[in-house]
Formats: C-alpha cells, structure tokens, sequence
C-alpha cells in the first residue's frame, strides 16, 4: 500500500533534519537511523497513522511500546483530560489526591486479581518497578525479615531501564551498559517456548525453571531474599508464554519461603491477552503487581502498583514519593479508557478475534522454511523465525528485521509483538495478509525459500 502523500515535501525534510540534530535516540543504533531515516508520526485516527512522508500505514503494534490500546484520536478520552484539566489539573502528592484518583484506585481493586485492594499511582513502568521493589523491601524489614533487600529476576526478562529496574532486567538491549547496577539483584531461567538453552520440552523446562528458583531462594537464604519479580508472559524475549503449571509452582513456592511474588503486567495488562490482567490466565494471586501502558491507552504517562490490604498495612509509612503520583489529568484518561473497555466489550472481543488472528496467521506462515512457531494469546502474538527446523536455529542476522521493514513498507506497522484492541477482522487479515508476502519476499531474496 503507497498512498499518495500530503506534507509537503520541505516540512518533511525540515522535521526529519530537526530530528537527527537534537533527539537522542534510544535502543536504535545511530548507523540504522542514519540509513532508515527517524520515523515521525504527524497524526492518528483509529488504528492508522500518518507520518512526516504523508504515508497513511496501519498500526498494528499498538505503537513502538504497545501503549495504544485504543487506537488514536478517541476523543472521549481526550475530552475527559480537557474537562480534568479545567477542573483540578494537579493536586499535588503524598497524601493530596483529586477525585479522578481515587476513583481509578476503586476501579483497579474491582479489576484486579484476588485480594489486591491497595494502590499506589506512578508515571510509567520503570517507576512501577522500583515502587515494586521499594513495598516489597519494605514490607519484608516490617514484618521480621528485618535484612530482607535481595531480588530474584529471570533470564532474559525486562522491567525498566531506571537503575532499580535495570538491576532485574537481563534484556540484552538495555543491560550491556557500562555503569555497575544496584546490589542484591540474582536471575533464574525463565520458561521459553520453542527453544530453550537445555533442548528439553516446554512442560520439562518450565518445571526446571521452577525448580532453580527455589534452588536460588535457598542459596541466597530465604531470610534475605525480599521478591521474586516476573511478567506473566515475556514480552522483549519474544511473547514467552509459560507452561500453565509454571506460575502456580512460583507461588507456592514464594508462599513457602516467605518471598512475596512480583508480577509485572506492564505490558500484559488492560486487555492485551483477552483478559484485564494475564494473571486470571494462570489463576494466580500475586502479592504485588504492576501496571501502565495500556492502563491509559498511551493518552498520558501513568502507572500503578496494587498490593494486598495486609502487605499495606503493616508499612507505618510508605517511604516513597513521585511528583505526578496520581496526576489529576492521567487519572481521567484511564478512568475513560477503562469505561470505554467495558462498554464496548473490547476485552472479550480480544478473546474472541485474537484466537482467530492467531489460527490464520499460523496457517499462512507456518509452513514456511524459516518460521519455526507462531504463538500468542488474545490480540498479543509472536511469529518466531528459525534458519532450520530441525535446529531451531535463531537466526543471528538481520532477517527478522528485514521482514518488519517488509512488512512497513507494504502498509502495515509490526513488529513481533502487539495489537490495538480496537482492530477490525479487516485489520487482522490485512495483516495475515501483509505478514505472509513479507516473508516469501525477504526469504526469496536472501535464498532462505
């Protein structure tokens, strides 16, 4: 799809050469923007965008960081942050709170899993994780295990790039820095479906991962070891979906060592998988779980941790503070994203077309020599690619990338994660579509058909 483009040719040149003399670009290294240009987004309307070119694409990743959920341009939510600001923009933090505030904390314990009841407002994810880590610490040093600071994170997983979430995050793209990260932090092996590192099984290897859990809690010594943080399904590493028998091996055994359970559902939240939370998936209660992204629809930066009544309560004071903890505006956004989830019945809808997107597409690739599995849940699916089935081979080159760049060229925006809860069956199959010719055509031309 090539639509004729409508900026003019000197703004589009104006913006892009603006663009390379002061933004710093993160994660993209700086030759890749040099050869593909910065992509500026000028304007949005449901799951379409339009950039600094004038080409019209569909977005199908919820943007680069899966926050869209609704698409753009809802003006429901945008007129609820307008009336919000009009009203009481800012109230300020600690214990200043706005309306809109308290109402998304009642909204959020309806929601939620099991028990979780309290909640504690941040701006975005990073944020979500260091309060994580923060309650957790001290809750543990309150209530006996007074030495309490280490945290267990996973291989490959990520949680935020500040230093406290750096510091449980092992996604290669942010962790190989130079500066030293805080102490305290130990990583297991995470379940992973496909290929693992020991060529066991799916169900083998999800129960090995369990199982050095454990081994590490008791090596670290239960006393010490405050959490255990882990995203129900890894997103960076490639929608990593656990065997179901996994998540309940992790809580009993957190239960059993006294190491409160840290789910991270940044990414997971809000709809993406066809439920709120990913954790009713798997039928587990965590002892803190965080949120953002999609929680606002990508309409304002905001985030959330949400803990159990007893866990709350035995912290006398919370010693933690962000300055737009709870923002008035953010706050209306998400109040409205929700009540237009529910109304429209986005999330069982999710459900519903995700399993046919995820069956057409499987059907469309799957025979293909260099894709090895096509998985997902609800709107959130993963084509995995393999230089040989037998194998299982990643593929160490640029050719994943190459089939992304296909597939923006054709039309469509992608990558190997995330879809807008708002996409139409049209939508989806366009994709299926787009998906298939980009592979037959960069597998063609580097010889991999």
């Amino acid at each position: 799809m090539q639509p004729a483009k409508t900026n003019d040719a000197r703004n589009s040149r104006d913006l892009a050469s603006l663009a390379y003399q002061h933004t710093l670009f993160s994660l993209v290294p700086q030759s890749e923007v040099q050869s593909d240009g910065p992509c500026i987004y000028v304007e949005g309307k449901g799951v379409h965008v339009t950039d600094h070119e004038g080409r019209q694409l569909l977005d199908m990743m919820s943007s680069t960081s899966r926050a869209n959920s609704l698409g753009y341009g809802n003006e429901e939510v945008a007129r609820a942050m307008y009336e919000q600001a009009l009203r009481m923009h800012y109230s300020g933090t600690t214990r200043f709170l706005s309306e809109p505030t308290v109402t998304l904390a009642a909204k959020l314990a309806e929601l939620a899993p099991g028990r979780l009841s309290k909640v504690c407002f941040v701006s975005g994810g990073s944020e979500a994780t260091e309060t994580a880590i923060k309650l957790a610490r001290q809750y543990q040093q309150n209530t006996g295990k007074q030495r309490a600071f280490k945290i267990i994170s996973r291989w490959n997983a990520y949680h935020g790039s500040t230093l406290g979430a750096l510091s449980v995050t092992d996604w290669l793209n942010v962790r190989d820095i130079p500066d030293p990260r805080a102490v305290g932090h130990s990583f297991v092996a995470n379940p992973m479906c496909y290929r693992n590192p020991f060529g066991m099984s799916e169900e083998a290897y999800a129960d090995h991962c369990a199982r050095h859990l454990e081994r590490q809690i008791q090596l670290e010594g239960p006393e010490l070891v405050a959490a255990f943080i882990a995203e129900p399904i890894m997103q960076a590493h490639g929608v990593q979906i656990p065997h179901r028998n996994y998540l309940q091996k992790v809580r009993e055994i957190c239960t059993r060592y006294g190491v409160l359970l840290i789910i991270d559902e940044v990414i997971t939240g809000f709809g993406r998988t066809g439920k709120w939370f990913v954790s009713e998936h798997f039928g587990i209660e965590p002892d803190i779980m965080t949120m953002a992204k999609a929680m606002s629809a990508g309409y304002a930066p905001i985030g959330a941790v949400m803990t159990r009544d007893e866990i709350a309560d035995a912290l006398p004071v919370f010693r933690h503070v962000h300055t737009f903890a709870g923002h008035a505006v953010a706050c209306a956004a998400a109040n409205a994203v929700i009540a237009i989830k529910e109304r429209e019945g986005l999330i069982p809808r999710a459900a519903e077309l995700g399993a046919e997107f995820g069956a057409n597409l499987a059907e469309a690739v799957s025979h293909h020599p260099i894709v090895g599995d096509v998985r997902g849940l609800g709107f959130w699916h993963a084509v995995d690619f393999t230089r040989d089935k037998k194998t299982r081979e990643a593929f160490a080159d640029d050719t994943v990338k190459a089939v992304v760049r296909r597939m923006r060229d054709l039309g469509v925006v992608a990558s190997a994660i995330g879809s807008p809860l708002i996409a139409g069956k049209e939508h989806l199959d366009r994709t299926v579509e787009v998906c298939a010719r980009a592979i037959a055509e960069v597998a063609k031309e580097r010889g991999l058909a």
